[in-house]
């Protein structure tokens, strides 16, 4: 049955798993949710124009445009596979605790300015992301960027023998998804798990050089290598290479010429060098590269800058762990500017580690003399005097209405679940 979606997918190049979405010559694939289950929705996907529809549903199993299996999600993920063998494009896999969507992002950008790029979709980089965007490579495409991402050991493992990248970049490893991962040795080998790849299958890894973790790792996986494939290492600089200013925009030197980007955050440095050494191997014009840099604006509030009231925002709350709000904090204290606050929510998927995480971010804070706002169960159980803490952000709204922030540099920074998009300041 494979093999039939399969001569399907090459005349009918389009799929949808969303009734909302336009559904138009497409192959629909029912797959399930936890508060969802297309499976229930064959009728409205054919209705609303899929050409053929992929379930489990055997009320269908004599629909000539419905395929029944025994796991839809198996399925795409399985076509997938089979699409990505017949493609001979260089494909790029990005992985990493922190800066991931962002070096994708900014990464294509500046593959673009020479070749047809397909990129991961805003962060559609799990199970379900990696088959769409595999599936959404066409003959016009000369390169492709996937990111994948992970909250369980082994995940980048399974994602990689499906997008089967022949270069790698990990952009960190760092404490995040503690709970799933249990053990930040655990996270350590799933993010190398791409890197593992490359090496074992032959390939390009891109390697950040200052950074000892990921040096040891690497180097300890090339000596234990005995495949035939050649492996080749690129290193890239950050801090030896690039001098900056924050305005708080990044402002630096690089390649030779001022830049001024559309970023923020020291931590964003490391991004940008990586995708300078990707954008230099595939041979992108340096001038290029930087036009491509200056004009990329991040978005879905990851370190976007707005000014809001009488304010100036950092808005950085697409989600947090304990190492992207220390580097968050540690880059508002390096800003000049007179009037300094921080909102802060709390950090999930810790696990037993969420106390002591939750208590580092505060010491943080203190330690930088920045006057604070925390929200959630989690910072409110260490309530203290020297900051204001909140349950929940309705209380911090009411608050902010009586007790306005003005003309501050305030950084919002928090865990999609406390939905600091609802956060009012004017």
């Amino acid at each position: 049955m494979l093999e039939q979606i399969y001569k399907l997918f090459l005349q009918i190049p389009k799929i949808t798993t969303d009734t909302r979405t336009p559904l138009e010559s497409s192959i629909f694939f029912c797959l399930k949710g936890e508060n969802f289950d297309a499976n229930e929705m064959v009728e409205i996907a054919l209705e609303k124009g899929a050409e053929y529809v992929v379930t489990q549903n055997e009320k269908f199993v004599d629909h000539e445009r419905c395929f029944v299996v025994d796991d839809p999600l198996q399925t795409l993920q399985d076509l997938a596979l089979k699409y990505r063998n017949s493609l001979t494009i260089p494909v790029i896999g990005v992985t990493g605790t922190n800066g991931k969507t962002t070096t994708k992002e900014l990464m294509a950008a500046v593959l673009s300015k020479k070749y047809q790029v397909k990129a991961t979709e805003g962060n559609l980089n799990n199970h379900i992301g990696v088959p769409l965007t595999l599936l959404s490579i066409n003959s016009s495409h000369e390169m492709a960027i996937v990111e994948m991402g992970a909250n369980h050991p082994n995940e980048i493992a399974m994602l990689c023998q499906m997008a089967r990248p022949t270069h790698a970049l990990v952009t960190n490893v760092g404490s995040a998804h503690l709970e799933g991962f249990k053990t930040f040795e655990n996270i350590v080998a799933t993010k190398m798990a791409l890197y593992d790849f490359v090496i074992q299958h032959g390939g390009t890894l891109f390697v950040n050089a200052q950074d000892q973790l990921l040096q040891d790792e690497v180097a300890k996986r090339l000596r234990a290598n005995r495949m035939i494939q050649p492996v080749e290492k690129v290193n890239y600089n950050t801090d030896e290479d690039i001098s900056f200013r924050l305005t708080p925009y990044l402002q630096l030197n690089l390649l030779g010429q001022q830049v001024q980007t559309q970023l923020t955050g020291q931590y964003n440095l490391p991004n940008i060098a990586a995708v300078i050494a990707v954008g230099s191997y595939f041979k992108v014009p340096d001038s290029d590269m930087i036009q491509a840099i200056q004009e990329y604006t991040p978005r879905n509030a990851r370190s976007q800058i707005k000014k809001i009231g009488t304010n100036l925002v950092i808005a950085d709350y697409y989600n947090a762990n304990p190492t992207s709000i220390q580097a968050a904090l540690a880059n508002l204290d390096l800003i000049e500017y007179d009037s300094k606050v921080a909102i802060i929510g709390d950090m999930f998927e810790l696990g037993v580690h969420s106390q002591e995480e939750h208590n580092h971010v505060i010491e943080l804070v203190d330690r930088y003399k920045i006057k604070a706002f925390f929200i959630g169960a989690n910072f409110y159980e260490l309530k203290n005097s020297r900051h204001h803490f909140f349950r929940e952000l309705s209380e911090l709204n009411l608050y902010l209405k009586k007790n306005p922030i003005e003309d501050s540099l305030l950084l919002i920074k928090g865990s999609r679940g406390i939905q600091l998009e609802n956060l009012i300041l004017e």
